[in-house]
């Protein structure tokens, strides 16, 4: 069932097929196949299926652009174990599909703040991209507590060569005078 599934889900994604966003992305060599298919397409794509952990499973572990999105999207978040959502960000490869991961699938998790700061605090540079993303999802939710706040405006002011740790100071900031005045000091004592 899983396997006719995707490979009706194939069908419509070379129905899609934008050639001249498949042949540039081709050259990065970041997926064994790319169909070129935009993400509002790709969003009406994942409505014609029903979501399962299986089905999710099976479209991550191909080597497709399209697939790897589309399992963020079909994944049940209360089906998502912390083990499995480990291996998945570890296998991560590219800044779109983390940004897909994070804003589809791991800011819907109960487990998405302490999963985000687990991230940050590593060293693996695709992961920490990964907690920035998520806690700005969380942050424009209203979903961090004053702790929080305080923990990733430490980490942070400590990592600001990754971008996206540049990219949640500046959401953070956008959402209150307080907070902007927070960042400003962390900005100041640097």
């Amino acid at each position: 069932m899983v396997q006719e599934t995707i490979a009706a889900i194939k069908q419509e994604l070379r129905a899609n097929m934008n050639g001249v966003a498949s042949s540039h992305s081709r050259q990065t060599e970041d997926y064994r196949v790319n169909w070129g298919v935009e993400l509002p397409r790709l969003e009406s794509i994942s409505k014609e299926f029903e979501g399962s952990r299986e089905l999710a499973q099976a479209l991550w572990n191909e080597s497709v652009r399209e697939c790897k999105i589309l399992a963020c999207m079909l994944m049940p978040a209360d089906d998502f174990a912390e083990e499995i959502c480990d291996i998945w960000a570890e296998s991560i490869r590219t800044e779109e599909v983390a940004m897909m991961f994070c804003m589809y699938l791991v800011q819907r998790l109960t487990y998405a703040s302490d999963k985000a700061f687990q991230w940050i605090a590593g060293e693996d540079g695709m992961l920490q991209s990964c907690g920035y993303l998520t806690l700005c999802h969380l942050m424009r939710k209203h979903e961090m507590n004053e702790d929080a706040v305080n923990e990733f405006l430490d980490q942070a002011g400590a990592l600001l060569d990754n971008r996206y740790a540049i990219k949640a100071l500046q959401v953070f900031a956008s959402l209150g005078e307080d907070n902007a005045r927070k960042v400003k000091k962390v900005a100041d004592y640097l």
